[in-house]
């Protein structure tokens, strides 16, 4: 028998009472009224939307800053709070948890975007336990239930209030979250050295890419033939269709959305569908997607990162996502080598920040892109090709060793954190 098991008979053999965050705390706001200049030259920590996201437990050695007047009245975050995304493009991205799990003198403010749960009684908790609590499969399908909205999802505090947790002893709690630190520890430690690896070939493959594709010192005075283009002029491209979460399926058509779409390809394992009776088949074609299309996220946490669609099954392209088609003319595969080099551009244009939105007419107005000759388009695209596939085929491959570390931590923790429940009806 474990200590946990030890545990869980000493303290709890008959199962673990659920409560509901509205009966164990009150939410809060981030910050208000503030502006753009405030967050320049601030004297204040500021938590941000990027922060939590990131991050089960916050990490409150950031440099970000906002101005906060002497006197002015703000929420301020404290120890054991439970901070939340209240907004997003998409639901699976509103009520992404973090936790406050280190004691600290210095006041540290909210993102406006986000929101705070403070505990009546922290001595029921253990911190390190909660970060680990409110980021399992089972409470994030909890809170999943809680955002609603069609081209832009909200949080509700009131069915918030409403999402039930176990409050097991806190001797359980400790010995819990132990062991899934620990197992959060070796996965950090073992992906630190695949990822040390991946970016040396990562570096490998954009150091070829850069320099094959810069054509650098080329066209320049007429030197060279190579014409550089806007691209929107040798590439057409669409926008996807605000297909409504309310209508999503478990089956049917596949839906990419914009947490599909990784930089390192395209993530069908977290997939929406619909149904063709929902909406008119003559609308559905402009938005399709097929084997080889090269997508891009349009906003959220994902906003400008690129990603090829490999699939057999035709599928459809959400709101905020996009696809380029090439002109004659244009190669696809160097097309996709070429914006790669882009992200970051695209990231830029799009505003940054914690709720970026980028513009179709930015993308093909304000990138340009070389044009030789198909030959050697194709012969730049087969050489990068062959580096992009040991970097980035999350199939096979570090991609897939560093995965499965990942998936190896969350099915532990959702074993771990699943309790028999004394108050069955919740």
């Amino acid at each position: 028998m474990s200590k946990l098991d030890e545990l869980i008979q000493q303290y709890c053999p008959d199962g673990v009472e659920y409560k509901t965050l509205g009966e164990l705390g009150i939410f809060y706001g981030g910050l208000s009224g503030k502006v753009k200049g405030d967050f320049k030259d601030g004297n204040a920590k500021f938590i941000s939307y990027k922060n939590i996201y990131a991050n089960p437990s916050l990490n409150i050695n950031t440099d970000e800053k906002v101005k906060i007047a002497e006197g002015e009245k703000q929420h301020t975050i404290q120890y054991g709070d439970i901070l939340f995304t209240g907004s997003s493009e998409t639901p699976d991205e509103c009520g992404i948890s973090s936790v406050l799990t280190e004691h600290t003198d210095e006041k540290l403010y909210l993102n406006s975007f986000c929101f705070g749960f403070r505990l009546n009684e922290l001595s029921l908790f253990y911190p390190d336990f909660l970060k680990h609590l409110f980021r399992s499969a089972e409470l994030r399908a909890q809170i999943g239930k809680t955002a609603s909205g069609t081209t832009r999802f909200n949080v509700s505090k009131a069915r918030f209030a409403k999402v039930s947790i176990p409050v097991p002893p806190i001797p359980i709690q400790e010995e819990i979250a132990g062991i899934l630190n620990k197992l959060a520890e070796l996965q950090a430690e073992l992906q630190a050295e695949l990822q040390a690896e991946l970016q040396a070939r990562l570096k490998q493959y954009e150091y070829y890419r850069d320099n094959l594709l810069s054509f650098n010192n080329l066209n320049r005075g007429g030197q060279s033939k190579v014409e550089w283009k806007k691209l929107g002029d040798v590439c057409d491209f669409r926008n996807g269709f605000a297909f409504k979460s309310d209508l999503f399926k478990a089956e049917g058509f596949p839906i990419v959305r914009i947490t599909n779409i990784t930089g390192q390809g395209i993530d069908m394992q977290d997939v929406k569908f619909f149904h063709m009776e929902d909406y008119p088949k003559a609308k559905m074609s402009p938005f399709e997607i097929e084997d080889g299309d090269i997508l891009v996220a349009m906003s959220g946490a994902t906003t400008g990162k690129i990603g090829v669609y490999k699939g057999r099954t035709t599928a459809y392209l959400n709101q905020r996502t996009g696809k380029f088609v090439p002109h004659k003319g244009l190669n696809n595969r160097f097309l996709y080598h070429f914006l790669l080099t882009q992200v970051s551009e695209m990231y830029r244009m799009a505003g940054g920040g914690a709720q970026p939105n980028l513009s179709s007419n930015d993308l093909k107005t304000k990138i340009s892109i070389p044009i030789p000759s198909l030959p050697v388009q194709e012969k730049i695209a087969d050489i990068l090709d062959r580096f992009d596939s040991l970097t980035n085929d999350l199939t096979a491959g570090l991609p897939a060793e560093i995965e499965k570390r990942k998936q190896q931590y969350e099915y532990y923790r959702d074993k771990l954190l699943t309790f028999k429940r004394i108050n069955q009806y919740v």
